[in-house]
């Protein structure tokens, strides 16, 4: 086989161990499940827990947010639609309550790359024909033009959370200049 041909699509190219590949998001829901209640407000508030729950489209019970974690985990398989869900249900928790999260690289890319291809048209329309760059974590979707901002950020503008999109990075590199009147 001619050299060129390992970048090619299809080509023989060497592949790594693909065995944790899934289409299944339980794991990732009940993280950010668990998330949420290790949040001091949502311990001590139930309501916040069950308001949690709903916006995630989680049904339970009670507002036991460890319990829920481990009925996800062993639960029926949940889809990217439902990590897209549970994330922003776990943004506007942490806004309710005055905190911050965190949101793990692969599922920040994940729901960002999801919400480019079916969130709000508007939203959609903002980045289309853009590379889409997390500046605080190691993810990037997309051809065309830059587009950047934090992990957050760029969720919660996907999200329909904030009204901020992801911006060209700025020119760094060039010399400032004066305009001599």
């Amino acid at each position: 086989m001619a050299d060129f041909a390992r970048f090619l699509p299809l080509s023989q190219r060497r592949t790594g161990d693909e065995s944790s590949v899934t289409t299944d998001r339980r794991a990732q829901i009940a993280d950010l499940v668990d998330a949420a209640a290790r949040m001091p407000a949502v311990a001590a508030d139930p309501e916040l827990a069950r308001a949690f729950l709903a916006d995630a489209g989680i049904p339970a019970e009670d507002p036991d947010l460890r319990a829920t974690a481990e009925r996800v985990r062993s639960g029926p398989r949940r889809r990217i639609r439902d990590l897209a869900r549970t994330t922003r249900a776990l943004l506007v928790l942490a806004d309710r309550t005055g905190t911050t999260v965190s949101i793990p690289p692969p599922v920040a890319g994940a729901v960002a790359l999801y919400r480019t291809t079916n969130g709000p048209f508007d939203r959609r329309a903002v980045v289309r024909g853009h590379t889409v760059r997390a500046v605080d974590q190691e993810w990037s979707f997309g051809s065309g033009p830059v587009l950047e901002a934090s992990a957050e950020q760029v969720l919660r503008f996907l999200l329909a959370l904030s009204d901020i999109p992801p911006r060209p990075p700025l020119a760094r590199s060039e010399p400032e200049t004066t305009v001599e009147g």
